[in-house]
């Protein structure tokens, strides 16, 4: 969820007076130097800009040391009492490390971690090299301990008690054993319950069955496997990224959504929020130490070539012309970064196929579009007539130059596609849309609305602006209006149901959404430091340019037209709908839940007048209510989040197979019950737009993967009630028998 946020796109006015400090020091040598200059760079950014800057004092430092530890090593396996007490040390140290920009906090750190993680190695193959007993009555208990950034980390604590550090090598063994044990039982219990259902088989005579001991060991050795490739992975990372770790530890103890990111990274996130970057545009997958094309993307330049394969196997890659590089043992992202490159130029793979002939693919980059990524619509076929159905998996916009199209502009053409097919009503799904493009937001909302105000921003230093679309004067849809929110609908997501609720223009149905109420900006450090640092720094560089990366700012906080901010307290929608976190607390949940998250407040709300709004909310409320308390598929929802809610309080499991058994049979029979109606849940008609046709026709490949994307929208429990609640506003003029839910003309 901190990867989404908004990015204004308001021009950043006076950004050289927030911004005024320079170095004049030049760095004198490598990758130190480099380190505390982003230090110093970005803590002097966040100290200028940010929208409420903590001091830098003993209790910040305590957090970003918790934060480190716990996130490092959560479930206690690698540090030992006697590591602990070396770096409890620097607890209190840390902000006066960061005034002075020293890292010798992350130097003492990085050192020991490394080394236990190397250590860790040897533990887990000795244990794993014995058979587990499942026979004894041991237990560990699940604890989720949550980060100083609010995220929840599973963590395994001996018996009851909550336990300290290894004390020494023979307890931290001990430790490790339990853990290896507790991740193989899952397994273990598994594989036995598939090997029964074999035996129940007609054809079990024919098929050749493990006896439990050579399960047994298979699990170990898949654990052994597994837990080999994690430290594989660690190893490889270096010691400048966890360091990148470290200053984005420190950033999110300012909040959870300020954050450091390298030039790698930053170039990612771009890609992530446009929905497009440069490549071949072909899905990776990796299988001991193979690394294969799980899927070609439809249109992209991999599918125009038309020689690469899904199941195809990469054993090189060439940039051009050039000697190919043989990629065995290579980490997957290591692959990508190979075959990535600049737009137009060529990269060659020698890949074998399915049937053993090896072949060299030239392929020339291009822009790829992740399809997934952006709005797409569908229609369903109601008695009361066909609703539109948008859905917008989040608000992206051109962040880079790769990709021009934006969310806002996306949405309006769906919309009218929709009203185009002649639809009686519209439900845009926003569940899971952790938020995007400010621009954007504004200007969808003008899609319904016209050109109200949308939503307020405010700096801590300045007044509050009102937003309002540009590109509206008057609403393009004014029919019935359904959002669809959850937990994980944020920012930009949380903007556009604020309004349209204040405007009183859609129901908003689902749960309370996540509650992110702050605006970031991203910072490039290059341009807060002079040209003799830069030009130091790329001397101590081997002469190669060493970029400081960006931060992610909170600078500006948005409230709702109505004055109110959806900072901790999210949407609350008009008509809640059952899910997995009924059991949860509003305190365990979303925006609420991370410790450093700025405070809820409010500020006086904007003239705006409610347009095409809902005649008969409060009727359309009461008879969506009544049918969810009536429908047994919601009922079972309900039923399942209370024992999730119970697991997660008494959180003690047996290692013992028949008791660890016991214990997960409330969960099947209520996920069995839920499959079941699930899967006996009346199929909605759903049709695409046709404008769509041509584009989803291009290839098997794509007709097979819309034609599974409208099976589940037919299946979505959600969605139909939704479409009920679109039927229910189209009644308008109705008067409601409130005592048993039904209508009446």
């Amino acid at each position: 969820m901190r990867n989404k946020i908004l990015i204004p796109a308001l021009a950043i006015v006076a950004l050289g007076a927030f911004f005024s400090f320079r170095y004049v020091h030049a760095a004198t040598s490598g990758s130190q130097q480099r380190r505390q200059l982003v230090l110093e760079t970005v803590m002097k950014t966040i100290q200028a800009a940010h929208f409420s800057p903590r001091p830098l004092d003993d209790s910040f430092s305590a957090r970003v040391f918790k934060s480190m530890i716990t996130t490092f090593d959560g479930e206690k396996l690698y540090f030992t009492k006697a590591d602990m007490d070396i770096l409890k040390r620097y607890e209190f140290q840390i902000d006066d490390q960061i005034k002075s920009s020293s890292t010798e906090f992350f130097d003492s750190f990085d050192a020991i971690y490394t080394r236990r993680i190397t250590a860790s190695e040897k533990i887990f193959e000795t244990i794993l090299k014995k058979p587990f007993d499942y026979n004894t009555n041991e237990t560990v208990t699940l604890a989720m301990e949550s980060g100083m950034d609010g995220e929840e980390i599973e963590t395994l604590q001996l018996n009851s008690e909550k336990a300290d550090y290894a004390a020494d090598e023979k307890s931290l063994y001990e430790r490790w054993r339990k853990f290896l044990k507790y991740r193989s039982l899952a397994k273990y219990v598994d594989l036995k319950t598939e090997q029964e259902k074999k035996k129940e088989n007609k054809d079990s005579a024919n098929v050749k069955l493990k006896t439990d001991a050579e399960l047994e060991a298979k699990v170990r050795e898949d654990v052994l496997k597994s837990n080999q490739r994690y430290i594989k992975r660690l190893k490889k990372v270096k010691s400048d990224d966890r360091f990148a770790y470290y200053v984005t530890k420190i950033t999110e103890t300012e909040d959870p959504h300020t954050s450091y990111l390298p030039p790698v990274e930053k170039k990612a996130f771009d890609e992530r929020m446009s929905g497009a970057f440069v490549g071949i545009g072909a899905r990776l997958s990796q299988n001991d130490d193979k690394t294969t094309i799980a899927s070609v993307i439809t249109g992209s330049p991999a599918w125009k070539q038309g020689q690469l394969k899904a199941g195809d196997e990469i054993m090189k890659v060439a940039q051009g012309e050039k000697e190919p590089v043989d990629i065995s043992g290579y980490e997957l992202d290591d692959v990508v970064k190979l075959i990535r490159g600049e737009k137009g130029t060529e990269v060659r793979l020698t890949v074998k196929s399915a049937d053993g002939s090896v072949k060299i693919v030239p392929i020339q980059r291009g822009v790829v579009e992740i399809e997934e990524t952006f709005a797409k619509s569908a229609i369903f076929q109601s008695p009361s007539g066909p609703v539109g159905f948008i859905y917008l998996p989040e608000f992206y916009a051109p962040f880079n130059s790769v990709n021009p199209r934006s969310s806002g502009k996306d949405v309006a053409e769906e919309v009218k596609k929709l009203m185009k097919a002649g639809v009686t009503g519209i439900v845009l799904d926003l569940r899971y849309n952790g938020g995007g493009s400010l621009n954007d937001v504004v200007e969808m909302a003008g899609i319904f609305i016209g050109r109200g105000p949308v939503v307020q921003v405010k700096s801590s230093h300045a007044a509050p602006s009102v937003l309002k679309p540009r590109t509206h004067d008057t609403a393009i849809y004014s029919g019935p209006l359904a959002i669809m929110i959850d937990q994980s609908s944020a920012s930009a997501s949380e903007i556009l149901a604020a309004v349209l609720q204040d405007y009183n223009r859609a129901v908003i149905v689902g749960s309370t959404s996540f509650g992110k109420g702050t605006v970031q900006k991203m910072v490039d450090l290059d341009d807060m430091v002079d040209e003799a640092t830069k030009l130091g720094l790329a001397q101590a560089n081997n002469g190669e340019p060493a970029p400081l990366g960006s931060v992610k700012l909170t600078m500006e906080k948005f409230y709702r037209v109505n004055g109110g901010s959806t900072q901790r307290k999210g949407v609350v929608p008009h008509i809640k709908m059952p899910d997995a976190y009924d059991g949860y607390s509003d305190e365990e949940l979303g925006e609420r839940h991370y410790k450093s998250a700025l405070a809820w407040d409010e500020i006086p709300a904007v003239a705006y007048k409610p347009t095409n709004s809902i005649p008969n909310l409060e009727a359309v409320i009461a008879m969506s209510n009544t049918r969810i308390a009536a429908n047994p598929t919601f009922h079972t929802i309900t039923e399942n989040s209370k024992v999730i809610k119970k697991k997660r309080d008494d959180n003690k499991v047996s290692l013992n197979e028949k008791q660890y058994r016991k214990e997960q049979e409330e969960i099947n029979t209520i996920s069995k019950k839920l499959e079941e109606l699930q899967k006996n849940a009346v199929q909605l008609e759903v049709t695409n737009p046709a404008e769509d046709l041509a584009r989803i026709n291009l290839d098997t490949a794509s007709i097979a993967k819309n034609k599974e994307w409208l099976k589940a929208l037919g299946k979505d429990l959600y969605i139909a009630e939704t479409v009920n609640i679109i039927n229910d506003i189209k009644k308008g003029t109705m008067k409601l028998n409130v005592a048993t839910g039904t209508g009446m003309k």
